[in-house]
């Protein structure tokens, strides 16, 4: 029987690359404005160039911007980015429309819920409570928790320990093959992949089932039962 559902955060329950695009996007405006003398198109090829080279989540992603760029950082500018990324992320950051109602859902049905995330602890926790959904899990996992990736499985023992139930008692929800699914089944959680969510064509996921919108994980729940 199925006690807990686990679900992925970035593209899953948010539109995350939405979020980020938008954000970057105004931080570009703001930094440009403020002095940076390139035309747009080629400053945000630069620093989605950074972004590829060191992550998408990698906090001195501005300060890199302008050492490239300036060969200096310079702080007015930097802190118009910051700003301007901060204020438009805080009036954008919203769950999918499904995310809510699915989630008092399942926990009325007495479901444990879980967030198992490679994003670090801070941002993670940082989204779910700007979205107000931070009290609906019963347990969060991040990076730090074992400072391993999700495609090596560790973050699913982890939350399998927190919420002191087997592999069988799960399921994975994931818009990631790689990681999300990889890393569940090599556990034995059953898995569910966020199509709604890829940021890629995935034609073949390896996951249990697979779903449109959030919300379907409510009819995975009742066919596992």
């Amino acid at each position: 029987m199925i006690k807990a559902v686990l679900f992925d955060l970035d593209n899953t329950l948010i539109d995350f690359m939405k979020v980020k695009r938008t954000s970057v996007d105004a931080a570009i405006n703001a930094m440009l404005a403020a002095g940076v003398k390139l035309k747009k198109k080629n400053a945000t090829k630069i620093l989605y160039g950074i972004y590829g080279k060191y992550g998408i989540e990698h906090q001195q992603i501005f300060q890199k911007f302008l050492t490239a760029v300036l060969g200096k950082i310079d702080y007015k500018i930097l802190a118009e980015g910051i700003v301007a990324y901060r204020k438009t992320q805080a009036g954008i950051l919203q769950p999918y429309s499904d995310v809510v109602p699915t989630l008092k859902k399942l926990r009325r049905q007495r479901l444990k819920l879980a967030i198992v995330s490679d994003a670090p602890r801070m941002r993670a926790w940082l989204r779910l409570v700007d979205m107000g959904i931070q009290n609906l899990f019963d347990a969060v996992v991040c990076f730090e928790d074992t400072g391993k990736y999700k495609h090596t499985g560790l973050p699913f023992k982890r939350a399998l320990k927190l919420l002191k139930l087997k592999p069988a008692q799960c399921l994975m929800v994931g818009d990631w093959p790689e990681r999300d699914i990889v890393g569940a089944k090599k556990l034995g959680i059953r898995t569910i992949f966020a199509r709604y969510g890829a940021t890629k064509k995935i034609r073949k996921s390896g996951a249990d089932f697979e779903i449109d919108s959030v919300k379907g994980v409510v009819d995975v729940v009742k066919k596992v039962q």
